[in-house]
């Protein structure tokens, strides 16, 4: 089942070439050289023009509504709307390092938090592209010690597995779990092994927000690919499309560099979760992610038929009119008037992120945040407002502690 290594790389090789002549084609293929507004991949995606009149249109309103709902002394991070690649509005603001004055720019890269889930959900489908994984294939396929036989990758990308919260392991072990170590993916995944702790529910009876999940997933991705999480990423997503400043968190080697993260003026502690990755530890700029959100439109990145999977809810049960939904790695709300808009949302420590891509309107709008604030989540209520109705409805945006991630 496993990649061979020679055969991975040539894989990424192809990817990385993309298209003969390449950038993308259409309006982009023609206007792409000099223009710094205009974000490229190495993979065909036809978009219409971006006219002078909508960016004339949009700009001032999304400048009020930046100003007005995310803009504040207490903000500091990157925002940015684009439209097919095309950048409408961006600004930074603060710091990525205060004591150093070093200030974020559009090459500042922010811990994503949970909005890496969508990263690596989006590797797991490359992986079933490639023939490699299954959806609905078992875990115990890939980790053979697993205790909990039922369990699919299917139900850890949909949060249908029922495992428990690698959070609430010290209340569950109590005088036996050790606070000092920092613990690893293999780490979570031995405790698993050794307790093989009671199930929250039984597997795909119902929906619990999990990162565990996102762990486990993360050692599969290794299982598959024969290489490093962190490896396996760079060759998937990150290379392929030009990602040139997002990577996977090294506890040991990139806690001094890294941007900080800040609750008001001080700085967040690392804690013993910070060396677990696959459900957050990704670090990337706005930039960086339209590309990502770009691929998603080209069938030599990714197929329609896997992305409608990401996109299908499954949460929701039997609920005839859900308000909320989750899919592969990707959350959802139905609004009123019957659209579906789709995001991820994350919080770690100091860092609060917003990722939104509007699909019908190829629209892409991002909010990264390093200083404790619900501030980025108002870009829900901007893709309400700006691109789905022409008369917004009210949308709600949590006031922090804010436990959707």
């Amino acid at each position: 089942m496993k990649i061979t290594l020679v055969g991975f790389f040539l894989s990424s090789l192809l990817y990385f070439s993309g298209p003969v002549n390449g950038g993308c084609i259409g309006s982009h293929d023609a206007n792409s050289k000099g223009d710094s507004t205009l974000i490229t991949i190495p993979f065909p995606v036809k978009f219409g023009n971006v006219s002078e009149a909508y960016f004339n249109e949009k700009k001032p309103k999304i400048d009020s509504f930046y100003h007005k709902f995310i803009n504040s002394p207490y903000y500091s991070g990157s925002f940015l709307v684009a439209k097919n690649g095309r950048i409408l509005y961006e600004d930074y603001k603060g710091f990525s390092n205060a004591k150093t004055g070093k200030k974020i720019d559009s090459n500042t890269a922010i811990h994503l938090a949970s909005v890496s889930k969508i990263l690596t959900a989006t590797a797991i489908l490359k992986l079933v592209q490639e023939d490699n994984v299954m959806l609905d294939q078992k875990v115990t396929d890939w980790l053979p010690r697993f205790p909990y036989k039922h369990t699919t990758i299917r139900t850890l990308l949909n949060h249908r597995s029922g495992l428990p919260h690698y959070s609430n392991f010290p209340g569950i072990l109590k005088k036996s779990w050790n606070h000092k170590k920092v613990l690893s993916n293999q780490d979570v995944y031995e405790l698993l092994v050794k307790h093989k702790f009671r199930l929250v529910f039984n597997n795909n009876t119902r929906f619990d927000y999990c990162n565990t999940n996102y762990v486990i997933l993360a050692l599969i991705i290794e299982k598959a690919t024969g290489l490093n999480y962190r490896d396996a990423m760079k060759e998937l997503i990150f290379k392929p499309l030009g990602m040139k400043n997002t990577f996977v968190f090294n506890y040991d080697t990139d806690k001094d560099t890294v941007c900080k993260s800040y609750r008001g003026g001080n700085i967040f502690p690392w804690d013993q979760y910070d060396r677990l990755y696959g459900d957050k530890n990704i670090y990337s700029t706005p930039r960086d992610l339209v590309k990502f959100d770009l691929a998603t439109y080209s069938s030599d990145f990714i197929k329609p038929e896997l992305l409608q999977e990401a996109y299908t809810g499954y949460s929701a049960g039997n609920v005839a009119k859900p308000v909320k939904d989750y899919g592969l790695g990707m959350r959802m709300r139905y609004l009123a008037n019957g659209e579906k808009l789709i995001y991820h949302n994350g919080w770690w420590h100091g860092n609060n992120t917003s990722f939104v891509p509007i699909k019908k309107d190829t629209i892409t709008i991002i909010c990264l945040g390093n200083r404790y604030s619900n501030r980025p989540y108002e870009t829900l209520r901007m893709a309400n407002e700006f691109f789905l109705k022409k008369k917004p409805e009210p949308m709600l945006v949590p006031e922090l502690p804010f436990t959707e991630e």
